[in-house]
């Protein structure tokens, strides 16, 4: 019989992965990210999801990680932007891409109509995407529309009458949008997942790609696929173990029919267990699953932080504030009280003064919401505000 772990040690065990419960040192950022990457969704958030996690980090902490190259910052899990290390680049890329092509057009969703109104594979797109875009982006860096509309006009003239018709007629997605614009909007996704482009840092309100080769100063290593997504099923399950295939494919981006590719590499170094029915840890984690401790502390956690892309959303959070924490657009950010979700917390900034508003579920002791407060000055900083004021109410 599988054994049954207990709700406590499980959320411990998560939150002793996610650098949760004790911050890392001021050079722990790369470790952090290396987790299982952070992502940068809406932009500024992984600055926060850091702060939560490492000493000292700054803005400026962050810029001399991007500039030093010991972070990048690349399309990843679901083909949203995430910051991973560097040097592990490879697990949360080449290790996120699906296999075959049907999964990849599961991946890149809303791809399928483009291609087949084109009469073109998916991979017969990406390859032409990615030989015009090694013609266009060369020492420059542009943003996805202006990489769009070039490398569409670049590849409009090689394609048969029919296709290029199709090509430069106004598609579905958005409006004045050419259908070979979008394409290659889809396109450079998994460009980015075969380490083709990556962003450079940002120019204003926009986010430029660059050829990942060029950002490095050095080709792009090689490095073995299978190795690559057997390494990136283990960092999810430490941080988010104990799971199930379905989860994990959710967390990925794909169906959970087309996990096996991840799944089957790790068949021997499972362990299966009782939590809200079947799931499984990495055998290597067993123990300390067994003898995870809640932390203390406060931590205000941004939207999207890598803790809350969790899929067992019960594990952490009552059925009845989901939709507090969980919104189809606009996400708050989260508070975290002695290991636990406490409540929600948004801020808005005016000139550079701060306003934060923390909404707890129920009503917090003097001592936290002081400790909240600390933390709340602590992100005024980060978001160069040069006061900040703060407001605790409940649901």
């Amino acid at each position: 019989m599988a054994e049954r772990v207990e709700r406590e040690r499980v959320v411990a065990s998560r939150l002793a992965s996610h650098q949760l419960d004790a911050r890392l040192g001021e050079q722990g950022i790369v470790a952090a990210a290396g987790r299982c990457g952070v992502q940068d969704t809406p932009p500024g958030s992984a600055l926060l999801a850091f702060h939560a996690r490492v000493d000292g980090v700054s803005a400026d902490t962050l810029t001399e990680a991007i500039e030093g190259r010991d972070l990048l910052l690349t399309w990843s899990m679901r083909g949203a932007p995430y910051f991973v290390p560097t040097a592990e680049a490879h697990i949360f890329t080449t290790g996120v891409l699906p296999v075959t092509e049907e999964a990849r057009r599961h991946f890149v969703l809303g791809v399928q109509q483009a291609v087949d109104r084109l009469g073109l594979s998916l991979a017969e797109a990406v390859d032409m995407v990615t030989a015009a875009t090694r013609e266009v982006l060369p020492g420059r860096r542009l943003a996805i529309n202006e990489l769009g509309a070039e490398v569409a006009a670049r590849i409009a003239p090689v394609l048969a009458a029919q296709q290029r018709k199709v090509w430069t007629e106004e598609g579905p997605y958005a409006a004045g949008q050419p259908i070979g614009e979008a394409v290659v909007h889809f396109c450079v996704r998994l460009l980015a997942l075969e380490r083709t482009v990556c962003f450079a840092p940002r120019a204003g309100n926009k986010a430029p790609f660059v050829l990942t080769e060029e950002w490095l100063g050095h080709p792009v290593p090689q490095q073995d696929l299978v190795a690559s997504r057997a390494e990136l099923l283990r960092r999810y399950l430490r941080c988010y173990g104990p799971s199930t295939p379905g989860d994990f494919a959710t967390w990925l981006g794909v169906r959970a029919g087309d996990v096996d590719p991840w799944w089957s590499q790790l068949e021997n170094e499972l362990a299966e267990v009782e939590f809200g029915g079947t799931a499984w840890v990495l055998e290597t984690e067993l123990d300390a699953l067994r003898t995870a401790r809640m932390p203390t502390g406060v931590r205000l956690l941004p939207p999207r932080d890598p803790y809350t892309q969790l899929r067992d959303r019960d594990t952490i959070v009552e059925t009845a504030h989901h939709r507090d924490v969980w919104r189809t657009v606009g996400d708050p950010g989260t508070m975290l009280v002695d290991g636990e979700i406490v409540g929600t917390w948004r801020a808005r900034k005016n000139g550079r003064r701060l306003r934060v508003d923390l909404k707890a579920f129920e009503a917090l002791s003097r001592r936290h919401q002081d400790a909240l407060v600390t933390e709340a000055e602590h992100i005024a900083s980060l978001r160069d505000a040069s006061s900040v004021s703060v407001d605790v109410t409940t649901y």
